[in-house]
């Protein structure tokens, strides 16, 4: 079976870079595959729209070029978008929305191997990850058992929860979600309200302390010294979409401003 490359960089204690798409297009994941600076590339499912098929293309890009990836997806399709993530090659499922250990422990069932050692209720399935056989050997189950879980968190009841979550062994990687946070929270996108500038920092502070590597979040490489003087050594810098947007609203400006004689 394929190495989870993700995987292989937690384990050693490496520092791991990536960026997300909302596009389905594998070209995209090549074009970031042929700076030879990301780890992984992560599928923003939750919010790009997306067909079967294409989880599979955007696997199979992100292979060609030795990165790893990550699918992060909706609550609401949680079982069936995780197991076909898996299937379709992603290395990790970066859950949304959990509020409480309990809801935690229904996604690690969802995404573990339907076998004695794993609890979990992924079963065997004709998929990628499977190279096209019919899955269930002892390969596969470690395969699917490999899969990193990530869990962002972003609502009041996990923050509250937070080293419970931490607790468990499943649970590898989380994401502090600030926007989700402050609006559960009734102050959208009051970043520097006292209650999410104090989750935050607990939330950073918890994960290092237990040992659950942290992810950020950020826009431009200026925001890194923040997260390195916490400890942080993962990252996650833009989104598609955004960068396109930025581009296209600041050089429009700036031609219509020409063309107008300013």
């Amino acid at each position: 079976m394929r190495t989870n490359l993700i995987r292989q960089k937690l384990e050693a204690g490496e520092p791991t870079l990536s960026t997300h798409i909302h596009s389905v297009w594998p070209s995209e994941v090549e074009a970031l595959g042929h700076t030879g600076m990301y780890d992984y590339v992560e599928f923003v499912a939750e919010y790009g729209p997306s067909d079967l098929h294409d989880l599979d293309n955007m696997c199979r890009a992100a292979e060609l070029f030795g990165m790893g990836s990550m699918i992060k997806i909706d609550q609401s399709l949680m079982p069936f978008l995780a197991q076909r993530g898996i299937g379709a090659g992603f290395e990790s499922v970066l859950f949304t929305d959990v509020r409480s250990m309990d809801e935690v422990l229904e996604c690690i069932q969802a995404a573990r191997p339907d076998h004695p050692d794993h609890g979990g209720l992924y079963g065997v399935a004709t998929r990628r990850n499977s190279f096209m056989g019919y899955g269930g050997s002892p390969e596969y189950v470690e395969s699917v058992a490999g899969t990193v879980l990530a869990f962002m968190i972003e609502k009041k009841g996990a923050v509250d929860n937070l080293e419970e979550i931490l607790e468990h062994p499943a649970v590898e990687m989380v994401q502090w979600g600030g926007s989700d946070f402050s609006m559960n929270i009734g102050h959208p996108n009051e970043f520097d309200h006292p209650e999410v500038v104090a989750a935050k920092k607990k939330t950073f502070e918890t994960a290092i302390k237990m040992g659950v590597p942290p992810r950020a979040e950020i826009e431009s490489s200026d925001e890194t010294k923040e997260f390195l003087d916490m400890g942080v050594r993962h990252f996650s810098i833009g989104t598609d979409i955004s960068i396109l947007y930025d581009f296209w609203n600041r050089e429009g400006d700036q031609i219509v401003r020409a063309l107008e004689g300013e």
